[in-house]
């Protein structure tokens, strides 16, 4: 596997690269890899293109609130994963690389990115269509894999890519869960013992407002009831919706293309999870 650190190294192997398959395929990630990772990079070595996975954990798409230094970091251990799953170029640049001295641009994203995340988040998708933007232009993929567990940022990178007519196409990779439900994250690591019991009822609850929606009219009841159960079993809830796949409006009632979304914490991590409605 080849390993990148500077721009002018990542543009010669991705040009060695694309001559060889033909194709590039990206996997944008920041690192603590998991099988949710692992599943991104098989999907996109499905296509038999020439696999990039970036590792960088990106500043501008952290709150003031949030602790960038507590987000886990491996670089080792991601190497040797990637490298063991067969990946051909890993792109690992610095801040300075990222965000050179003198920046002065950044994507300002609105329709998909406004609720939800973008509310409890203030700037976080401005910093995600930022740093996609700019790992396109540098790595020049013909397609780009995120994770459907992070359902909201998949569309506001779609969207983004389609308004600013980017030639590339952003595929969706389904969420890989545990067997008990519970989404893989690279956050679930600072779950304790006991959280980690309690964790897998955020999906739990996800499931069961599904069957219910699919039995009645309205959301709002079957919504409130959701809420009111994961409060009672510890969790901190921020948000859980019944919207519109890929606006993330919120819906009065289930619908073709509907996705349920919830964010909520238990101890000091912060769970997000998404189904089809």
């Amino acid at each position: 596997m080849l390993v990148a650190r500077a721009l002018a190294e990542l543009r010669s192997h991705c040009t060695t690269l694309r001559e060889r398959f033909g194709a590039l395929t990206l996997v944008p990630t920041m690192g603590a890899l998991h099988a949710g990772h692992m599943a991104l990079l098989r999907a996109a070595a499905a296509r038999e293109a020439g696999t990039v996975v970036s590792i960088f954990v990106n500043p501008l798409q952290f709150a003031a609130s949030e602790d960038l230094t507590r987000y886990p970091r491996d670089e080792p251990g991601d190497l040797a994963l990637l490298a063991a799953q067969g990946c051909h170029l890993a792109w690992l640049p610095d801040v300075a690389t990222m965000y050179p001295p003198g920046d002065a641009t950044s994507i300002s994203v609105e329709g998909p990115a406004l609720r939800w995340e973008g509310e409890a988040r203030p700037g976080h998708f401005r910093g995600v269509a930022t740093v996609c933007a700019r790992l396109f232009a540098q790595v020049r993929p013909d397609r780009a894999y995120f994770g459907e567990k992070d359902w909201q940022q998949l569309q506001v990178v779609t969207r983004m890519a389609a308004d600013l007519l980017l030639p590339l196409e952003i595929v969706g990779v389904p969420t890989v869960r545990e067997p008990d439900g519970l989404a893989l994250s690279s956050r679930n690591r600072f779950l304790t013992a006991a959280e980690r019991q309690t964790a897998p009822m955020l999906s739990a609850a996800l499931e069961a407002a599904a069957h219910k929606l699919a039995q009645r009219g309205g959301a709002g009841p079957v919504l409130a009831d959701a809420r009111a159960n994961l409060l009672l079993a510890g969790f901190a809830v921020d948000y859980f919706a019944l919207v519109d796949g890929p606006t993330l409006a919120p819906l009065p009632e289930a619908r073709p293309g509907a996705r349920l979304i919830a964010a909520a914490r238990i101890g000091s991590v912060r769970l997000i999870d998404n189904i089809p409605a």
